[in-house]
């Protein structure tokens, strides 16, 4: 990719990072990058940006046609964006987005599409097919999580919040707070954990629903990433305190909203983990919160000290907060002092960091090494 001009300068404070201003969005929300170094950029209102770097480094900002409508309001509107594996191949992209259902409720959806890059910029999105929906459709626009991942092994992943409901977190014949695994083409891997028990629900759609889940008891998961090991982590925010770091097993009980070590905003208590040993607590929390926002697990060449790590975007927080794994644990080991929030967290293909900021006019950052 070629290098970012422009006012790109070695932090006086310390940071291990010089960072460059490289573009801006409106309200964006996810970021990915096509094998070809070209990113593609959502914004919550419902358009989707490619960005692409000439030669000397000049950004050229374009938009791609043919995205779903969206429920925009509250925290919902167009989210992730990820490339199917093959890409190159099949030209398929998938998006998460919040949709309107019957009455007043709406839930998330992910639908994959065929992408047509245009050679002057822009480009169109065709054949789009929705191939999985929150179950079920809710009043309230908050906590739709639907973050997107593949795995080394070809499946599609995707972080269900709870909707601010609290208890389908734990109900299986909802897939509201649960980290879900399929197919890429939407249907579900006949291994899942819960397939049994979904041969046993009492419909077609709640058969379907128990089938996808993976894990269960999850809040508002907004961050989904891979380890070199394949191993699955999310983050989640929590109440009022307790943000998570989790490792993902395989049928795994997270308790919310049994157990958190946070509470409800109302003050109630909410029983912390250790009065549940049933339920797996967190890796890492955090009280006070930084309500974590886009998560990379780092294996670049750009920053080779932080290759295993995670990177964190923290929203409340202001700052990218990196967190080293120790065998079975981990722990927050750098907090990075952004002055914005940070609402996504990307790897370039050549092992730079960037990083998208929150609300209007929001900046694309690319942190390199310094000078």
């Amino acid at each position: 990719m070629p290098q970012v001009p422009a006012e790109t300068t070695a932090a006086a404070d310390g940071k291990p990072f010089a960072i460059a201003e490289v573009a801006s969005f409106d309200e964006p929300w996810a970021m990915t990058f096509l094998p070809s170094g070209e990113l593609l950029v959502t914004e919550r209102g419902g358009t989707l940006k490619r960005l692409v770097l000439d030669a000397s480094g000049t950004p050229k900002v374009s938009e791609i046609s043919g995205v779903p409508a969206v429920d925009y309001g509250g925290q919902g509107g167009l989210g992730d964006v990820i490339a199917h594996p093959d890409f190159a191949d099949n030209r398929m992209v998938y998006l998460s987005y919040a949709e309107a259902g019957e009455g007043d409720t709406r839930g998330a959806a992910v639908a994959r599409a065929t992408l047509t890059l245009d050679k002057n910029g822009g480009g169109k999105l065709s054949d789009l097919q929705v191939i999985w929906r929150q179950v079920p459709k809710v009043k309230g626009r908050g906590h739709y999580g639907h973050r997107l991942a593949f795995g080394p092994d070809g499946y599609l992943w995707i972080s269900s919040g709870e909707r601010q409901k609290f208890d389908p977190a734990q109900d299986m014949q909802s897939n509201l707070g649960k980290i879900i695994r399929l197919n890429a083409d939407g249907s579900v891997p006949a291994d899942n954990p819960f397939v049994d028990q979904a041969a046993g629900a009492g419909d077609a759609e709640a058969n379907d629903v128990t089938a996808q889940i993976w894990s269960l008891g999850h809040r508002n998961p907004l961050g989904l990433a891979f380890d070199a090991d394949g191993q699955l982590w999310n983050h989640e925010m929590g109440p009022s305190g307790g943000d998570e770091l989790n490792r993902v097993e395989r049928g795994g009980n997270y308790g919310y909203p049994i157990v958190s070590n946070g509470d409800h905003y109302d003050g109630r208590p909410i029983p912390d983990h250790d009065t549940r040993p049933e339920f797996i607590a967190p890796v890492v929390g955090w009280t006070p919160v930084i309500s974590p926002a886009g998560l990379v697990i780092y294996d670049g060449a750009s920053f080779p000290e932080w290759r295993g790590d995670a990177l964190i975007g923290a929203l409340s927080g202001q700052a990218l907060v990196r967190v080293e794994f120790e065998g079975d644990g981990a722990r927050e080991a750098e907090r990075f002092e952004m002055d914005e929030r940070i609402r996504e967290v990307e790897q370039g293909p050549d092992g730079d960091i960037w990083l998208l900021e929150d609300g209007d006019d929001a900046r694309l950052l690319r942190l390199t090494p310094p000078a």
